[in-house]
């Protein structure tokens, strides 16, 4: 897992661009324990701090969207646990409708930015909200007619 994460700053910064990286490798300052977080502040693996995510993905849900968040999922990593295609492996399956966490695009974004228990790790910390609704978008095509790449 520490390969992963010491992977991940140089594989981002490609897929995002100068702007993008310059934003990923900022230094942030953590939210004090016991207050809520200001607007523009990192989304991190601390529970109830700041607003829930919304309900629905702000950034819409189109294709280009989708193919980003593809790309995203594989430069990440995230097949390693999730399966090329999301179908399952040391982690859940993201091809089904059973959610533990729930499925909905703010449940997604939330898993992702906060983490969950058994091995997901928190990723809101190193990554803007914008690219993790990306990603999300791109889980929530999985199985549908809007895949991007469907498995063969």
């Amino acid at each position: 897992m520490r390969g992963v994460a010491r992977l991940a700053p140089p594989l981002l910064c490609a897929a995002l661009g100068a702007a993008g990286c310059d934003r990923l490798l900022a230094p942030r300052d953590p939210v004090p324990p016991g207050t809520m977080a200001a607007a523009g502040d990192p989304i991190g693996p601390v529970p109830g701090v700041g607003e829930p995510a919304p309900r629905d993905n702000p950034k819409g849900d189109d294709g280009a969207i989708r193919a980003n968040g593809r790309s995203l999922f594989v430069g990440m990593n995230c097949y390693g646990c999730h399966g090329e295609h999301g179908g399952g492996g040391m982690g859940p399956s993201l091809r089904d409708d059973v959610w533990i966490y729930g499925g909905a695009a703010g449940d997604i974004f939330e898993s992702i930015a906060q983490g969950r228990a058994n091995g997901m790790p928190a990723w809101g910390s190193l990554l803007p909200e914008d690219v993790i609704w990306n990603v999300t978008a791109y889980v929530q095509s999985l199985g549908t007619p809007d895949e991007v790449e469907p498995p063969q």
